[in-house]
């Protein structure tokens, strides 16, 4: 899950993702493609919100997405068009494009719709991002373990 600071979207994604795997199977992680937060807790907003559907994201720290990503994970979400790009100028060959998506794309692949930055916004920003990336990552949860 990748955003760009990773505390806001991402972490939540993170954790919605998280509540609906066997995290003992499953390795979900976050990250941003810029490291302005690098070590910082997540947004209080994304952690409130977060609390309120009984996830708790307070354990996560910002890290900066790197290309060794490529290497741990076999899925990749871009949260908008713009990190979708900073993670493919990243990439070193197409298997690596392949494993990148926005992940608005697991409701509707015909869009290309983003998740908004809540960032600049008030708690509904929040709260909107939330319902977008239960609907994205009950799909991914699907599509994993089928």
């Amino acid at each position: 899950m990748v955003c760009l600071g990773n505390i806001c979207r991402s972490p939540l994604a993170e954790g919605i993702l998280k509540s609906k795997v066997n995290s003992n199977e499953v390795l979900v992680d976050s990250a941003g493609t810029a490291a302005y937060h690098v070590g910082n807790l997540p947004d209080p907003r994304s952690i409130e919100t977060g609390l309120t559907y009984g996830i708790d994201i307070r354990n996560q720290r910002a890290r900066a997405f790197s290309q060794s990503d490529f290497d741990n994970f076999d899925l990749i979400y871009a949260m908008d068009r713009s990190n979708y790009k900073n993670i493919i100028n990243l990439a070193r060959n197409a298997e690596d494009i392949a494993k990148v998506s926005l992940i608005l794309n697991e409701i509707d692949s015909t869009v290309d719709r983003e998740v908004p930055d809540p960032y600049y916004g008030g708690t509904s920003g929040f709260e909107n991002v939330y319902q977008l990336l239960d609907a994205a990552c009950e799909r991914i949860a699907v599509r994993i373990l089928n």
